[in-house]
């Protein structure tokens, strides 16, 4: 909660919930993942947070962008970035939306398989293209699945039906998994890649780029590492596993750009138990994870709640949405506590919810409108 956001809370007209994000944290951000890992390029993940004022930022800065569609390559063109700092890192794509791509400049993509690959030398010829292998995710609070990546032993023949397609095979990236408190999660990754980078050289193919995607974490309950600290470990396991010939490297942090720029006002809308005798309440929001708050599924994200009740005794508390469906919980396994004095039309700020909220609002979902953003 910066002084930025509180000033524009207490002045702005109560239309529902909102996410409200301060653009001075964004650039302090852009500028620490900067300074951390000077030799690296930064590749924005728009899907974190689209709002046009965070491209249009973000673009000025210098940043590059990682677009998971051609919307997005679209939103990041329309924020001042050139075709050559964006990356299709989607590794899911139909061939027409890579042929768009290729027209509208777009030269680097992402595959985790041979027909990806035949797609992109059919409507992309001549692109870069870098091989997404799987990582376990160990550590992280938001774990990725197998859906994206293939196994390291996969990837060099992947990228040698590249080469001879007549694409460049330029790389392999990975992701350790959203909201990575683990510094050390890139070295097993990276000793794959340099495995990979040695069997394609044994082929004839030489590659040049690192992508060591996103998991750089924003700080929720607990307490995370700086990113100074990713950036010396990230550093370290380059040098381990490349030694001196260290490849090009890009990252694309999201929820550690922008999740700690943002905050969500939302209104207790009831207060209940479920029975006279139970210690726990229910506590209802005018937010749930049809709102915005997606990630709450499995409760994997846990983000600081703020009342302006805070000093007073707490107890434990089930939160909940809204909307006309039981999966409509956020905390329920492990409650809240929760000051026992809220009430009916307390406001609540929810923190750390720049990333991963307004594009995971739904449109109309119970006739609620979708979450609204306001950037400052």
């Amino acid at each position: 909660m910066t002084a930025r956001i509180r000033e524009f809370l207490r002045n702005r007209r109560d239309d529902g919930p909102c996410m409200v994000l301060d653009l001075d944290v964004v650039r302090d951000n852009y500028n620490a993942f900067a300074r951390a890992l000077p030799d690296t390029r930064v590749f924005y993940a728009v899907k974190a947070n689209p709002a046009p004022e965070v491209l249009h930022l973000l673009a000025k800065l210098g940043s590059c962008f990682d677009c998971a569609s051609v919307a997005e390559i679209e939103m990041a063109l329309a924020a001042g970035a050139t075709a050559e700092r964006i990356s299709f890192g989607n590794t899911i794509k139909k061939e027409r939306d890579v042929a768009r791509a290729h027209a509208l400049g777009v030269r680097l993509f992402a595959v985790d398989c041979t027909a990806e690959v035949e797609k992109i030398a059919r409507a992309a010829p001549g692109s870069k293209v870098f091989c997404r292998i799987l990582c376990d995710g160990a550590g992280a609070e938001w774990p990725l699945s197998r859906k994206f990546g293939c196994v390291p032993e996969m990837a060099t023949d992947v990228l040698e039906h590249a080469h001879r397609l007549g694409l460049e095979a330029y790389g392999v990236s990975f992701h350790v998994g959203s909201q990575q408190s683990n510094t050390g999660a890139w070295d097993q990754a990276l000793a794959s890649a340099s495995a990979i980078f040695r069997e394609c050289a044994e082929r004839g193919i030489r590659l040049s780029m690192v992508n060591l995607g996103g998991g750089f974490p924003t700080k929720y309950l607990k307490p995370v590492p700086g990113v100074q600290s990713y950036g010396n470990a990230i550093f370290q396991a380059l040098s381990k596993h490349f030694g001196n010939r260290l490849p090009e490297t890009i990252i694309e942090p999201g929820r550690g750009m922008v999740g700690n720029a943002g905050v969500i006002e939302a209104e207790v809308v009831l207060v209940s138990k479920k029975a006279e005798a139970d210690e726990v309440r229910w506590v209802y929001l005018d937010i749930g994870k049809f709102g915005g708050l997606a990630e709450t599924m499995d409760e994997s994200i846990r983000y600081p709640i703020r009342t302006d009740h805070d000093g007073d005794d707490k107890v434990p508390c089930v939160l909940a949405g809204p909307t006309c469906d039981s999966a409509d919980v956020m905390y329920e396994k492990t409650p809240y506590w929760l000051p026992v004095s809220l009430e009916i039309g307390d406001k609540v700020l929810i923190e750390g919810t720049g990333a991963y909220t307004t594009t995971y609002s739904a449109v109309a979902f119970n006739g609620f409108p979708p979450l609204r953003s306001y950037v400052i």
